[in-house]
């Protein structure tokens, strides 16, 4: 068993045709096929279901599909860490939840790390990636938070995925909206006063068995929601739409949006714990120990 052949079956499930799975692999259909007959066979399982109407998972393959999955993407990630270790390129990654503050921490880091060749990222992203990416060492440290309504579940995931959550601060709920919006000029709101205007919401639909809402009133019944998962589409739904979205207050501090923006207060509560995740038994980096520094400045008593 290869890794090459685990990225063959992974598309394969993707495409659900092994003609259109030969044509992204660069690879002869006959070739794909023989390979996948041959991990079959070594595995002695059926992994694939072949009839005139397509290819489909079997149930064995749908559970190996799961493990191939983790199995490439640690190969992945190890590869990413290790390739220009012999150039000298500093490595590191953090991915987060849409919190401004966290990407104010990486540009304080950066102030003090800047070596002369380096490769970090910074990943907005949905909140079970952010899961994914520190259990996986994809990124040494995530940007997370969590409510009443889904604090049980969070703890769950954190035990699961064997995370380290360190809170750092609870906000109130708020809700932002254009400068120019009709009621741009309350100093408290209510989700009855927002009725007739659509709420922007951050998309994080996808294939997950879980939904992990990143804003407040995750469970609330808004009768007009919009779902986005780019913050510049956002601003401009909301400028364009007189919508709003639900947030800490945070967003005030953004250097791109403070001027354009105003956050109110809401009358309903429904606080967030917002903190970082580390893995479990895992040794920081100096560049990821900095990071944690500039994180704890934000640090408030909870």
């Amino acid at each position: 068993m290869t890794i090459l052949q685990l990225k063959y079956v992974i598309e394969i499930a993707n495409c659900s045709s092994m003609r259109e799975a030969a044509g992204r692999l660069y690879i002869s259909q006959p070739a794909l096929s023989a390979s996948v007959r041959e991990l079959e066979e070594e595995l002695g399982i059926k992994i694939f279901d072949r009839n005139n109407r397509g290819i489909s998972l079997t149930v064995d393959g749908m559970e190996f599909v799961t493990y191939a999955k983790q199995a490439v993407s640690q190969y992945e990630v190890i590869e990413e860490r290790y390739k220009d270790t012999k150039k000298g390129r500093e490595k590191f990654s953090v991915s987060m939840q849409h919190y401004v503050f966290a990407v104010h921490a990486f540009i304080r880091t950066m102030t003090v790390f800047s070596p002369e060749k380096y490769d970090f990222s910074v990943r907005e992203t949905k909140t079970e990636e952010v899961f994914k990416d520190v259990n996986t060492l994809r990124s040494e440290i995530g940007i997370v938070s969590y409510s009443k309504s889904n604090e049980s579940l969070i703890n769950k995931i954190f035990r699961d995925y064997g995370l380290d959550f360190s809170p750092l601060m609870v906000r109130d709920t708020y809700a932002y909206m254009w400068k120019d919006h009709p009621l741009a000029g309350m100093k408290e709101i209510s989700l009855e006063d927002l009725k007739d205007y659509p709420c922007i919401s951050f998309d994080q639909s996808g294939k997950s068995d879980f939904y992990l809402p990143e804003e407040a009133l995750g469970d609330y019944d808004f009768e007009k929601m919009i779902r986005s998962n780019d913050r510049a589409t956002t601003a401009e739904i909301m400028a364009g739409l007189s919508g709003y979205s639900i947030g800490t207050g945070i967003l005030t501090d953004s250097m791109a949006l403070k001027d354009d923006f105003v956050c109110i207060k809401l009358k309903e509560e429904d606080p967030l714990t917002i903190g970082f995740i580390v893995r479990q038994g895992h040794i920081l980096s100096k560049i990821g120990e900095r990071y944690v520094r500039e994180l704890m400045k934000f640090k408030e008593d909870i």
